[in-house]
């Protein structure tokens, strides 16, 4: 019995966000997974649909939704033991760890997996990352794939934390890494290509995906971002959670 906690986000009800969906994006789209949020990220996203997990009141960081909360109300402690019997019930053949920014606690994600394991069996493990904070090589081993999101200069984040480029190789050089690029206009592929060129990404391992938090918004820059991805050789993915459940929590 571990009794190690971390921080966890909390959806509409005050409860931790731990819940059963489909993958909405990237390379495992439409698969049944499990998904944990944890809160806190370290970087800021002006456009992130999940601003609940760091843009807490106090802070100087700024949004487009231009809305503060209250870190008590938005985050809970759990301990290892607790979320892996949350994640139990719902008898996962995968499970993604998500945040905000994972990566933070990653001294804990280790205890996390490793109970999640010991009580639901073999399982599927996604973490889902930012890339500015390297994989510890505890950790590598317990994790299945790593979708891996560098935030791009319209994400309002300095290049310097956002793009580390110690922590991009280091994915890029582990074959379970996949990388997803938020694309909010044509001009944002030539950083893309800038960055499968200076860490060596296969296109074939690069998902493109259309900046956007109503279906609307992801549809109108689809049409012309998937012929970008004919043109490069790269993957397009949607946001089907967008399109399922729209901008809400636990989804």
């Amino acid at each position: 019995m571990s009794q190690e906690t971390l921080w966890l986000a909390v959806d509409d009800h005050g409860n931790p966000e731990i819940f059963s969906s489909i993958q909405g994006e990237g390379a495992s789209l439409g698969a049944p997974r499990t998904f944990i949020r944890l809160s806190g990220c370290n970087l800021h996203c002006k456009w992130c649909d999940t601003a609940y997990t760091w843009n807490f009141e106090g802070t100087p960081f700024s949004h487009e939704d231009n809305v503060k909360f209250v870190p008590d109300a938005e985050r809970l402690s759990r301990s290892f033991d607790d979320v892996a019997a949350e994640v139990a019930k719902s008898k996962p053949s995968g499970i993604v760890i998500t945040g905000g920014e994972p990566m933070l606690q990653k001294g804990k994600l280790e205890g996390l997996i490793t109970a999640i394991k010991n009580e639901c069996g073999p399982v599927w493990v996604e973490i889902e990352t930012n890339g500015s904070i390297s994989p510890p090589a505890s950790l590598i081993p317990l994790v299945n794939q790593f979708n891996v999101s560098p935030k791009l200069a319209h994400s309002g984040n300095d290049a310097s934390v956002a793009l580390n480029e110690a922590s991009l190789s280091s994915y890029a050089a582990l074959p379970q890494s996949w990388f997803k690029f938020v694309i909010g206009s044509p001009e944002d592929l030539e950083e893309v290509l800038s960055l499968t060129r200076k860490f060596r990404i296969p296109h074939e391992r690069v998902y493109l995906m259309p900046l956007g938090r109503t279906s609307d918004e992801v549809r109108t820059r689809s049409k012309w971002l998937t012929e970008e991805c004919l043109r490069h050789g790269m993957n397009f993915t949607d946001r089907l959670h967008i399109h399922l459940y729209g901008d809400t929590r636990g989804t």
